[in-house]
């Protein structure tokens, strides 16, 4: 997969956009804490990502999909949250 390629992945979108609604939630929120945290994680694993080449790119895109699919759960609590 070429660095253009990359740049163009979904996972890669979705990672991005996640990074910056994690950025958003309240201070206040009981989640913002772990928001940080999976923020943090986001970032380096799409650090990792630009990084690999070959076999490693696939493990990288696999990790990348476990936090993203984490990180929209966590955004989906702090919202549950403001609904209370």
């Amino acid at each position: 997969m070429a660095a253009q390629d990359k740049i163009e992945d979904p996972i890669i979108e979705q990672a991005r956009l996640l990074v910056k609604r994690l950025e958003r939630l309240s201070a206040d929120s009981v989640w913002a804490h772990r928001a940080g945290g999976m923020r943090g994680s986001l970032l380096k694993s799409l650090e990792n990502l630009e990084t690999s080449t070959g076999s490693d790119q696939a493990v990288d895109i696999e990790i990348l999909e476990r936090f993203v699919a984490a990180g929209f759960r966590l955004v989906e609590n702090a919202a549950r949250e403001l609904l209370r």
